[in-house]
């Protein structure tokens, strides 16, 4: 395996400030407006919850919108997210995952203004993206004017991955852009509607409030974690890789203390660390491999010491993984394709191609898309971070 020494982010010198956090920035937009609300646990202004810092303000708060693992955070991965009423604030939660993703002209009647509030974590198949993309098409096809609380992206200082192709599609990748693509939710609704991607007659009704003292060199520790599996720091920066096992036989750790950041199986020889996957209620139902004792990897340290600083996929661990799995082709399972956005990984990967040869063949995207995503950015990327790894 590659654990090559990558030159780490910049230390922090002044206080982020987020997009919710400047409320005196946003309050005046929305003084006696009636709002719906896309949010979830991490929709933080402080220690305070956003809802919460708008019914203090005396705003008029009329639903919450819900994406992927719920209003508070407690559904895990793919769990039906129900609407109701929420419990603390007596709110109408509309759950925007499932059947229903995106806001109807009902959801949308006697509503004057939707503000999204959502920690994004930089990867395309990182649902809440998806999320956004239809209630920005939801405002643009109803006249609603839309405002996105931008947050920094813990994995925003590079780019890297395949391009997704037209016909994948989904609930896991909507738009064409690479696995990683080093870019805030702010930036990319400025995209989504610069480059048309709504396909609606109107584009949507955006203002942005940017983050303050953050650029795309700067480290961002989550204050809250964005989804039941991604607990810590560790996991997220780990994520952009160990995704895409979620479409191979191996475990990631769902169902365990360590979830993403480790890998395993019962059938792999090779590895420092075991554990045995367990349901767990709101974060795991039914893991890969569950009751079963899997050996693999677990990548905490290498996540502190050499992740952070990383401006690529290991790409590697695929290989060596495929290499030692008993049956190449049933390594992968179809779910692999969506995540990757296209078939090009896995038959590269199934096929013996040098991980320098599977790097080449998105290398070109990824310029064209940095020359594309320029010109919709809200913070400094510094010359040569944030950029393609030579």
């Amino acid at each position: 395996m590659l654990f090559a020494l990558l030159l780490p982010h910049t230390a922090v010198s002044q206080s982020i400030i987020t997009g919710a956090e400047r409320t005196e920035a946003y309050f005046p937009l929305l003084k006696k407006k009636r709002i719906a609300v896309v949010a979830n646990q991490t929709s933080k202004v402080g220690e305070k919850h956003l809802i919460d810092t708008l019914l203090a303000a005396k705003m008029r708060i009329k639903k919450v919108f819900a994406p992927e693992h719920g209003f508070r955070g407690h559904a895990a991965n793919g769990e039906k997210v129900a609407s109701g009423i929420d419990p603390v604030t007596k709110l109408p939660i509309v759950s925007l995952y499932g059947k229903h993703v995106k806001p109807t002209r009902k959801d949308l009647k006697g509503v004057d203004v939707v503000v999204f509030d959502i920690q994004d974590v930089g990867v395309r198949f990182y649902t809440y993206l998806t999320t956004l993309h239809y209630v920005m098409q939801a405002c643009a096809e109803n006249g609603k004017p839309l405002l996105v609380l931008d947050r920094p992206n813990p994995n925003g200082h590079y780019m890297d991955g395949p391009l997704l192709k037209p016909g994948f599609e989904s609930m896991v990748g909507m738009h064409p852009i690479p696995l990683v693509h080093g870019m805030t939710l702010g930036e990319l609704a400025r995209m989504i509607n610069g480059e048309r991607w709504l396909k609606t007659a109107d584009t949507c009704r955006l203002t942005i409030i940017p983050v303050k003292n953050w650029d795309h060199n700067t480290a961002y520790t989550l204050p809250v974690p964005p989804s039941p599996n991604l607990p810590t720091q560790e996991s997220i920066l780990l994520y952009p890789t160990l995704g895409l096992m979620e479409g191979t036989v191996m475990s990631m750790g769902r169902g365990t203390d360590k979830p993403f950041e480790c890998f395993g199986a019962p059938w792999l020889k090779d590895g420092h660390y075991t554990f045995v996957p367990r349901n767990i209620p709101g974060k795991a139902v039914n893991p890969p491999f569950l009751g079963d004792t899997c050996r693999g990897f677990l990548l905490t340290d290498f996540a502190k010491n050499y992740i952070a600083g990383s401006r690529q996929l290991y790409i590697e661990w695929y290989e060596m993984l495929l290499n030692a799995c008993p049956d190449k082709q049933k390594f992968f399972n179809p779910f692999f394709d969506k995540l990757a956005g296209g078939t090009e990984l896995r038959t590269a990967l199934l096929s013996g191609t040098s991980i320098k040869k599977i790097r080449d063949f998105w290398k070109e995207d990824l310029y064209r898309f940095e020359y594309k995503r320029n010109r919709y950015l809200l913070y400094p990327c510094i010359p040569g971070v944030g950029h393609i790894k030579p």
